[in-house]
């Protein structure tokens, strides 16, 4: 060292400044770590905070939504690429750094940021949340990344399609590779197909309404702020970007919502659906939250029917009655197991059990779920299933007709669970729900229908049609 640098005073000690978007990211996703919980029950009530605090503005909040689903969207890339920066195995690594590093990775590597920025920014957080040590060590990694685009770095770290195309498209487009193949036999092996699905699930889910007949209309709601026609559903509207639905006064009040125009297409297609006979008793034997319920109580109170909303757990029971308050027809609500049901065999006309899934056909919105189910989920949700679809089969009457949904493709939880349940049972027989909901394209052969997110661009939803014969 030179006399000069040895007289040269050292450098005084830098506070570092805390970044509310980042540090507000960066909270989000340690809950979704060490808690299991959902970003899209985490987020919102931290933005609340942040703008009442004086800390947000509208950019800001826009800024740190990307970060978080962003991030969780690309974890599995972004693993792999920090790994190739490291060198130690990820799980040596502790996870709060890699927390820090995955928010820094999307920023490089996904968002517009300067390159200089995202690494300022994100070693900046690391002072604030693990210390100047582990900051450093931010700082070599993102460096390393920072020197790459992400079409260069998916090339080195993704393996040929042709040695392994499971792998190769697990870590191209960010999804667990038992995922990828099992999305792939649901869509029947087409290359294209699998690649427009896995993207499409990385894509941000439009904020989609639903004016509840007889309470609502799409003229009020289009009104009221700035949307698109539905696709699909006479009752849907599309939010343009940056709308707030909370704000709305129709769904303020309850007589809108905001659904998923698959999910408004299960309950239409299940209302609409031929039948013989008296049509005045409808049952909803999964009711929670509440979304398919409210729709389905406006469509039968419209004909004189009347709903009855079951669900299993109190506080999901409580949901549905807050959602289906004020409708104009009758309806209860229960708290009840619908594989052991309180009422009587063949009392309804029509029933629907949106089951418990896998959720894998609403990664788009629940993008942490990819990582956190497991191949042998399947099997525990397997006999609940097919519990809730015979009990269903007997709740209605003869003539009556049930709707089978899952947000799942997953083979393993639609047409397996229905094939078994009419082998076992009898008295039932499948019908064609693809004429039921017209204008929809690409439904396959049916007779059930499986929507997808890249073809509908609606959660992918899978709905059987059954009429109990005897």
């Amino acid at each position: 060292m030179s006399e000069q640098a040895r007289r040269r005073p050292p450098k005084p000690y830098r506070k570092p400044k805390k970044d509310p978007v980042r540090m507000l990211a960066f909270e989000a996703l340690r809950a979704v770590d060490e808690r299991d919980a959902y970003a899209n029950l985490v987020l919102p009530p931290l933005l609340r905070k942040a703008r009442e605090a004086g800390d947000f503005d509208g950019r800001d909040a826009a800024l740190a939504t990307e970060l978080v689903y962003g991030t969780l969207r690309r974890q599995g890339t972004y693993d792999a690429i920090v790994a190739a920066c490291v060198d130690r195995p990820l799980r040596e690594v502790d996870p709060p750094v890699l927390d820090v590093l995955a928010l820094g990775a999307h920023q490089l590597l996904g968002t517009r940021i300067p390159t200089h920025a995202a690494v300022s920014a994100s070693v900046e957080l690391a002072r604030v949340v693990l210390g100047d040590g582990r900051a450093k060590f931010v700082n070599a990694v993102l460096r390393k990344i920072s020197q790459h685009d992400l079409e260069a770095w998916v090339e080195r770290v993704a393996p040929p399609y042709d040695e392994d195309p499971e792998d190769h498209l697990a870590v191209v487009h960010s999804h667990p590779r038992w995922v990828v193949s099992a999305l792939w036999d649901s869509l029947g092996g087409s290359r294209a197909g699998i690649e427009d699905l896995l993207e499409a699930d990385n894509e941000r889910p439009e904020v989609t309404l639903v004016a509840r007949p007889g309470r609502s209309t799409t003229e009020e709601l289009a009104a009221a702020t700035e949307t698109l026609p539905g696709r699909w559903s006479p009752y849907a509207l599309r939010m343009a970007e940056g709308g707030e639905p909370g704000a709305i006064e129709a769904v303020k009040e309850g007589r809108a919502g905001v659904q998923d125009e698959g999910s408004q297409l299960v309950a239409l297609a299940l209302a609409n659906a031929p039948l013989e006979g008296p049509d005045a008793r409808w049952l909803d034997g999964c009711a929670g939250p509440g979304g398919k319920a409210a729709l389905l109580a406006a469509l039968a109170a419209e004909r004189g029917a009347a709903l009855l909303a079951s669900e299993k757990q109190p506080h999901r029971a409580r949901l549905v009655e807050r959602a289906l308050a004020g409708n104009p027809g009758p309806y209860q609500v229960i708290a009840a197991d619908g594989t052991r049901p309180p009422w009587r065999p063949g009392s309804f006309d029509r029933v629907l059990v949106d089951v418990p899934c896998s959720g894998l056909g609403a990664l788009r919105r629940r993008p942490e779920a990819r990582w956190r189910r497991r191949p042998e989920d399947l099997d525990g949700f397997a006999p609940l299933q097919r519990g809730l679809l015979t009990e269903a089969l007997r709740a209605v009457r003869v003539g009556g007709v049930v709707g089978y949904a899952t947000c799942s493709p997953h083979l393993a939880e639609t047409r397996i669970v229905v094939d078994d349940v009419l082998k076992r049972t009898g008295g039932a027989e499948l019908v064609d729900a693809r004429p039921l909901l017209p204008g929809v394209p690409a439904l396959g052969e049916g007779p059930d229908v499986q929507l997808w997110p890249h073809l509908h661009g609606t959660d992918a939803m899978y709905l059987a049609l059954l009429r109990r014969t005897a």
